[in-house]
């Protein structure tokens, strides 16, 4: 009987997911949104690649390409926190998640330039079927990175106030998933919008 029961629970080797289960739920079902939109966006471009193709010569491709190195780095900063709990060493957690910060608020200052140089010309979500999808996509987006954004900085302060130590870190590993999953959507979101034909 207690063979039976150890063959059936995890085995103590076997890593478990970083952080809470409840954020995972919530990733996949974001993850899920974006690649019913990508798909879409990808029908729609088949429909019409030639307008696609016009209308992506109009983006800024060294605007979404310093974003895509920004959210890169941010996530790099935000693993290196992590690491750094984990060896106990707080401060330093604190201050990689400050530099993640900084990388996250890069992404929207850059963005936001980019959308003021378009609505400055006139474009909206009526202007074509183009800007239509990129304009909610890359918003819908912009709207993840603040929340991520909010998510890391109730982390920073917690880490701050010496709430995450190498044996308790969770709340922090749960808000890096996040993060992550941030940067994994825009990694596939430029090249999608901005690059590919």
């Amino acid at each position: 009987m207690n063979t039976a029961v150890g063959a059936l629970s995890c085995p103590d080797d076997r890593p478990d997911p970083p952080g809470d289960l409840a954020i995972w739920v919530f990733i996949l079902a974001e993850l899920l949104a974006f690649g019913v939109f990508f798909v879409v966006y990808a029908v729609a471009r088949a429909k019409n690649v030639d307008l696609f193709n016009a209308m992506q010569d109009t983006l800024d491709r060294d605007a979404g390409a310093l974003n895509t190195v920004l959210l890169i780095t941010g996530s790099w900063c935000v693993a290196r926190a992590v690491a750094a709990i984990k060896a106990d060493r707080r401060v330093a957690s604190a201050d990689f998640l400050g530099w993640g910060m900084v990388c996250g608020v890069g992404f929207l200052v850059v963005k936001m330039f980019e959308y003021e140089a378009k609505f400055a010309l006139g474009v909206n979500l009526t202007t074509n079927t183009f800007y239509m999808f990129y304009l909610s996509l890359t918003f819908f987006h912009f709207m993840h990175v603040i929340l991520g954004l909010i998510i890391l900085a109730a982390v920073w302060l917690k880490t701050r106030r010496g709430g995450y130590s190498a044996t308790d870190h969770r709340g922090m590993e749960t808000g890096a998933s996040y993060w992550h999953m941030v940067d994994l959507v825009w990694i596939i979101l430029f090249p999608l919008v901005y690059v590919m034909r």
